[in-house]
């Protein structure tokens, strides 16, 4: 399987929670902001963005747990793959590599670990940036009638270990290659090597990807109630960049996160799901913007 590698960046094995082992590539030089990969993409969907801001930042860039060249530990319980053990990787990575506070940016699944992350560790996380998803728990109360079929995916893999991974892994290719077709708005977002890259490392890892969406129909779900019942708030600045889908599926996305972050700002963007590597442009802005507001 072809690796890629971010230009200019070095790429370590660096301990995260439990003895798992993240790859995870280093740029730059000033203050840390880690960036988070969504589904079902690698480290590597940062590359553009990554460049940019290594000009005036350290950027960490690692696969999650379960995702890429990371480890992929088997779920032995609903923890090994629930967000706040994410985000403890993500916090010891950072403290490895020499940053005890760092901004953090998240598209897709890794923006809900940003968001866990954030919670859990308030004071490590200087500023946190959300790509295109919603909050865990509201995500499961949007979704109603024949407009949830958008998100079919979630519901098979919320289903008890065995068949969903069974299901999957016999037509592997064609379902992960499947969301990247269907959520590149235009077609053109990825060259045949990065879908190629994508889809092989989607492939090498269905038992851990179903486990990390298992967690959110589950033990993420409790956890985020709970923080949301005892009133935690993100108590750093936050800033959301979406696709407009609210519209359609009939929510209010920043009044959802408003929910959750008192200091936030959201904004639209006329971009599909693979933003960072449709509009890296704009999303190094957005990023810049957020660091700015919290002064790294």
């Amino acid at each position: 399987m072809t690796v890629p590698t971010i230009d200019g960046f070095t790429t370590h094995r660096l301990p995260g929670q439990d003895d798992v082992a993240l790859h995870v590539a280093v740029g730059g030089d000033g203050p840390a902001v880690v960036l988070l990969h969504g589904f079902p993409q690698t480290h590597y969907m940062w590359r553009d963005v990554a460049r940019d801001l290594a000009r005036e930042h350290t950027v960490i860039v690692p696969d999650l747990r379960g995702y890429g060249r990371s480890d992929k530990p088997a779920a032995t319980d609903e923890h090994t793959y629930a967000k706040r053990t994410m985000g403890a990787d993500v916090v010891r990575v950072a403290r490895a590599l020499g940053h005890d506070r760092f901004g953090l940016v998240g598209h897709d699944r890794g923006a809900l670990v940003g968001v866990r992350t954030a919670l859990d560790h308030p004071e490590a996380v200087r500023y946190l940036g959300i790509l295109d998803v919603l909050p865990t728990l509201d995500t499961w109360a949007v979704l109603r009638g024949v407009d949830a079929k958008v998100a079919w995916h979630l519901y098979l893999m919320a289903q008890p270990p065995g068949l969903p991974e069974r299901m999957i892994a016999a037509v592997a290719e064609e379902f992960f290659g499947s969301f990247l077709d269907a959520w590149d708005t235009d077609g053109t977002t990825f060259t045949p090597e990065v879908r190629r890259h994508y889809v092989d490392s989607a492939v090498a890892a269905v038992d851990s990807i179903v486990a990390d969406y298992r967690a959110s129909a589950g033990v993420d779900l409790d956890m985020d109630a709970a923080s949301r019942d005892a009133g935690e708030r993100l108590a750093m600045p936050v800033g959301v960049i979406s696709q407009d889908w609210g519209s359609r599926l009939g929510f209010d996305a920043a009044g959802l996160w408003g929910a959750w972050a008192p200091d936030l700002t959201y904004e639209p963007i006329d971009a599909g799901h693979f933003m960072a590597e449709e509009r890296p442009d704009e999303i190094a802005r957005f990023v810049r913007g957020l660091a700015a507001r919290a002064g790294a």
